[in-house]
């Protein structure tokens, strides 16, 4: 059996995929709202954290305090042997340390985050990037490729998470970049919608050319599931990394800093892609 804690909406994304790939996963969330959604979408709903663990279990929970509360209760009640998959996003220091608390009571701690959004997660295809214990990796995989359509090893404890944030940190600059040129094309005369086919057959794509601005920004839907405030977070965790390393960011930096600039014009809880968007329209650049 496998369970879930953590229901948002990547949590809740992996327990609806899980349903119709043949298992029925156990659940738990502080919110009682989602924990009677996954009751009703057929999850199993123990009584409290510990009653709703198994052998595998994947966490999905928003920052590294959210951890390391789930952890003091979930760790005393695993039994030596079980796996933790956590594919928060979270600050590599602090799972190198969540990993070393599992490991004393027997338990693999290995941090898997994800990308892929929560339409990846429902449709089985997100990129799983997988820090630490390669064994219980391959004990993990029958179950994790449900989930993902790539599942990457990438090294020890911490392995992954870097490999999220410097993706992210990629991502949070395209669509700095791909808003402030498109908004010079536009003011050229020709538009976005003129100019993306273009760019996406040349050496000038992007995942973001690619996909955010053809699916959520021109259709102007913004409901890609992942907020300005959660890509505020990765990326202020991909800093935090780079001044613990001596390393120094100009692009990304500079980009990175003008998602705190925006933050009156794209706050927290819009859909991320808004920032591409405010900048193409004329934001601060």
């Amino acid at each position: 059996m496998v369970a879930v804690i953590g229901l948002g909406n990547m949590g809740m994304a992996m327990v609806k995929r899980l349903l119709t790939t043949g298992h029925r996963p156990s659940a738990w969330d502080l919110d009682s709202a989602k924990r009677d959604a996954a009751r009703d979408a057929g999850a199993v709903i123990g009584a409290d954290i510990a009653g709703s663990l198994s052998h595998l279990t994947l966490f999905s929970l928003p920052h590294d305090a959210a951890v390391a509360i789930v952890l003091q209760e979930a760790l005393p009640a695993l039994r030596p042997g079980a796996v933790i998959i956590d594919t928060s996003t979270l600050s590599p220091r602090a799972v190198r340390g969540f990993a070393g608390q599992a490991k004393a009571q027997g338990v693999f701690y290995l941090d898997a985050p994800v990308s892929g959004g929560p339409a990846g997660a429902a449709a089985g295809s997100m990129a799983m990037m997988v820090g630490g214990d390669g064994a219980a990796l391959e004990r993990a995989t029958p179950i994790l490729q449900h989930l993902t359509a790539r599942l990457l090893h990438i090294g020890p404890s911490g392995a992954g998470q870097v490999a999220k944030l410097v993706n992210n940190l990629l991502v949070a600059s395209h669509l700095v970049t791909a808003g402030e040129a498109l908004r010079l094309g536009a003011a050229a005369g020709v538009a976005p919608e003129a100019l993306l086919p273009v760019l996406n057959g040349a050496s000038g794509r992007s995942a973001v050319t690619e996909v955010n601005w053809p699916r959520w920004i021109i259709p102007g839907t913004f409901d890609s599931g992942f907020s300005a405030g959660l890509m505020r977070k990765d990326v202020g965790l991909a800093l935090e990394l780079a001044r613990d390393l001596g390393v120094t960011l100009e692009a990304t930096g500079r980009a990175a800093a003008l998602w705190q600039e925006l933050r009156e014009a794209v706050p927290d809880e819009a859909d991320f892609n808004h920032l591409s968007a405010a900048i193409a329209e004329g934001g601060k650049t």
